[in-house]
């Protein structure tokens, strides 16, 4: 965590309405927050450096909050720090992000497995609300917020399964693909079929249709890590360095 020295900063850059990032947060968190949403959004690319004096002048503080937040997303696995260069925007290997997905198959699948059926009314009330704001996101092109919803959507539905254990992992392992998202977010065909995506699994949840909820679970993880392997690929080629 972020320790209660951290000074507080106001934040000269645009903020999510998602966020509702307040004056009193540590600077930090809020610009821990701002590059996050950069690299979900693709605006900072894999292995990009983050240079500590740009991001001071950028978001009107010292070196030392913007030090606390570059820990903070290296504890998230979205910035690593490599001797002599310095941080940067975590870049994974096709190998990396086929291991990570394989695992979430896994671990995403047992959630929807063990959720008690048939799940209540308001249950399926609350994910319904969610993916309203997911759906009207797409539709106004807000590319945040589609991320934003869409992760809340599944924290509700992996929620779902009672087993804090098995929920905190998932989210974990979800922290750690956040930069590949903008590989598949940048395809309308690719939002309708998340969207769509999401209404299935509502109506499998509202039937009690546990196999066609894991079959759903399963598909829906497949077009963020394919989209990226096939950038990456294009970019550096297939040799996958170790």
């Amino acid at each position: 965590m972020v320790g209660k020295t951290a000074k507080r900063a106001t934040v000269r850059v645009p903020r999510s309405p998602d966020i509702a990032v307040r004056s009193r947060e540590p600077a930090a968190l809020v610009i821990a927050k701002r590059i996050e949403e950069d690299i979900v959004l693709g605006r900072r690319q894999s292995r990009e450096r983050l240079v500590e004096l740009d991001l001071c002048e950028l978001f009107q503080t010292h070196r030392g909050d913007v030090r606390l937040a570059l820990f903070e997303l290296e504890k998230k696995g979205l910035v690593e720090r490599i001797p002599n260069r310095g941080a940067l925007v975590r870049g994974l290997t096709p190998r990396e992000v086929r291991e990570i997905y394989a695992v979430r198959e896994q671990l995403e699948v047992m959630a929807v497995s063990i959720i008690p059926l048939p799940a209540s009314a308001g249950d399926v009330e609350r994910l319904e609300e969610v993916q309203r704001r997911h759906t009207a996101a797409i539709v106004a092109g807000d590319l945040l917020t589609v991320f934003y919803s869409n992760l809340r959507f599944h924290q509700v539905l992996f929620g779902l399964c009672g087993n804090t254990c098995l929920i905190e992992t998932i989210d974990q392992l979800a922290q750690k693909v956040y930069g590949i998202r903008s590989f598949v977010n940048a395809f309308p065909d690719a939002l309708e079929r998340a969207r769509q995506d999401h209404l299935d699994m509502i109506k499998a949840l509202r039937g009690s249709n546990r196999d066609r909820l894991v079959a759903l679970t399963r598909r829906h993880l497949q077009p963020a890590p394919e989209s990226y392997i096939r950038d990456y690929e294009r970019r550096f080629g297939k040799a996958d360095p170790g």
